[in-house]
């Protein structure tokens, strides 16, 4: 259950949806030009370990005890996606 949101906010969504849009383009450029792209995967803590899940499927690769421990793997997968994306040459 979402909590109301506050009338002011309401009244000013149009205006941040139309500002969101309007730099849609730029934002989409920067981050080609730097090489970012969303993350694949995320750790998610489940009972006591931290299991390492691709986001698209919801699939776990993995898991750790330790959130820096999940957070390494996590940073490895999203590596070697990463390599697989890029052309050789």
């Amino acid at each position: 259950m979402h909590p109301a949101m506050h009338p002011a906010f309401q009244q000013r969504i149009a205006e941040v949806a139309e500002l969101l849009e309007r730099t849609k383009a730029a934002r989409d450029e920067a981050h080609t030009s730097i090489g970012w792209s969303a993350p694949l995967f995320q750790a998610a803590y489940k009972g006591g370990d931290w299991d390492v899940v691709e986001i698209a499927t919801g699939l776990a690769h993995g898991f750790a005890f330790k959130y820096p421990a999940a957070m390494k793997f996590v940073d490895a997968l999203e590596a070697a996606e990463t390599r697989k994306l890029v052309p050789r040459q």
